[in-house]
C-alpha cells in the first residue's frame, strides 16, 4: 500500500527521480545510542507508505553494519527504493574508534565491492564521496568512481561535504547528482558558494541533519546531561555546556512558528529546510533520520507545511547566533575549507 501524495524531484540532471523528503538511516546502527531493529523496519516501510524513495547510509556507519541491516528492506522492495551510500571513512583494524579518510583509487575499487556485497545488491544508485582526501586530486577520485558507473556497480555520483571549487572541478570530470551537506536552521555555511555553485552545474543538494541533530526539535537541551554515554552529539561543541544552553534560547522564534502552524518545532525546521528550493531555485532533498514510525509520519508532513515570508524573516537571524562549531574538528568539512 502507499497512501503518499509527496511530490517528487530529479537528483541532477539525468538523476534519480525520488520523493523530496529522504531518510537517513545511519542512527538505525550507529552513533545515537541504543536502537531496536524491529522498530527501525517498521519505519522503513512506512517511510516508503508515506513517498520516501530515497535512502541514505554509508559504509562507515556501524563499520559496515548499517549497510547489512537495511539489505533485507531494499531486497523486498528494490525497484521502489534509491539506494545511497558512501566511501571514505575507512576504518584502521588497530583501532575501530578512528576513521581515516581515504580517496584513493585502490581504496574506492575496494569499498565499493565490499558496499555491494553488504548491500546484497548488484548496483548502487547513488554512491557518495563521503569525505575529501586534500592529498588526492578529486580529478582522480572522481575518474575512478565514473569508471564504477561505466562498470555498472554505480549509476549516479554524489560528494558529500566538499567545496564550491572542488564541487566544478569533479563535475568537470563527471556529471555530479548530488552533494549532501549539512544545512539547517543552525546550519548555513554553504549558502554562500557550494548551494549557489550547485544551482549553476544542475546539482541536486541533500541536507544532512536538517534537524540539528535533533537539538532544533527541543528533544534535549544539553547532550552531556539528557543524552546516553555513547551518542556521538556529546562529542559536539554546539551541544554542551555554555553552547547548548545559548542555542537553546534560538528555538524561541521556532516555537513561536511552530504554534501558529499547529505544529512541531521539527516540521518547521524542516519545512524551512524544504522551502530553500523556492529560495535558492534548487533542487533539495532533506534526510531527516529516525528509528520511529511515529516521527517519520511527522517528518513527511512537513513537505506540506508553507511557511509565509514573515516567518522565513523571523528564522532568518537564528544561524548568525548559533554559539560552537557543527564539528569539534572543521577541517573535514566544505566550511573549513572554503
Amino acid at each position: 500500500m502507499n497512501d503518499s501524495t509527496m511530490a517528487t524531484v530529479r537528483l541532477g540532471e539525468g538523476g534519480p527521480e525520488v520523493g523530496v523528503q529522504g531518510l537517513g538511516c545511519m542512527g538505525m546502527s550507529f552513533a545515537y545510542g541504543p536502537s531496536d531493529a524491529n522498530e527501525s523496519r517498521a519505519t522503513l516501510e512506512r517511510a516508503l507508505e508515506l513517498g520516501v524513495t530515497l535512502y541514505d547510509t554509508a559504509d562507515a556507519y556501524g563499520a559496515g553494519d548499517n549497510e547489512r541491516f537495511l539489505s533485507s528492506f531494499f531486497k523486498a522492495h528494490r525497484d521502489g527504493v534509491v539506494i545511497a551510500t558512501k566511501f571514505a571513512l575507512s576504518i584502521p583494524p588497530d583501532d575501530p574508534t578512528r576513521r581515516v579518510i581515504r580517496n584513493d583509487p585502490p581504496y574506492i575499487r575496494e569499498a565499493v565491492e565490499a558496499s555491494l556485497r553488504r548491500l546484497d545488491v548488484d548496483v548502487i544508485d547513488l554512491y557518495y564521496m563521503h569525505r575529501r582526501d586534500v592529498n588526492v586530486p578529486i580529478e582522480e577520485t572522481v575518474g575512478v568512481m565514473s569508471e564504477l558507473v561505466r562498470e555498472g556497480k554505480v549509476k549516479h555520483l554524489g560528494l558529500s561535504e566538499v567545496t564550491a571549487g572542488e564541487l566544478r572541478a569533479a563535475h568537470a570530470v563527471h556529471p555530479i547528482a548530488a552533494v549532501q551537506s549539512e544545512w539547517s536552521l543552525f546550519s548555513r555555511d554553504i549558502e554562500a558558494k557550494v548551494v549557489p555553485a550547485a544551482r549553476e552545474l544542475g546539482v541536486a543538494l541533500v541536507p544532512y541533519s536538517p534537524l540539528g541533530r535533533g537539538f532544533l526539535t527541543g528533544s534535549f537541551v544539553n547532550a552531556e546531561q539528557d543524552l546516553t554515554a555513547d551518542d556521538f552529539r556529546r562529542q559536539q561543541p554546539r551541544f554542551t555546556g555554555d553552547n547548548a544552553t545559548a542555542n537553546a534560547a534560538l528555538l524561541e522564534p521556532i516555537r513561536s512558528v511552530a504554534e501558529a502552524h499547529s505544529a512541531t518545532l521539527g516540521q518547521i525546521a524542516l519545512a524551512w529546510v524544504q522551502q530553500q528550493t523556492a529560495v535558492h531555485d534548487l533542487a533539495i532533498v532533506p534526510i531527516p533520520g529516525t528509528r520511529k514510525p511515529s516521527r517519520v509520519e511527522e517528518n513527511t508532513a512537513a513537505t506540506k507545511i508553507v511557511l509565509s515570508e514573515e516567518e522565513l524573516k523571523l528564522l532568518d537571524p537564528i544561524a548568525s547566533r548559533v554559539s560552537g562549531n557543527r564539528y569539534a574538528d572543521m577541517t573535514f568539512t566544505s566550511a573549513g575549507r572554503e
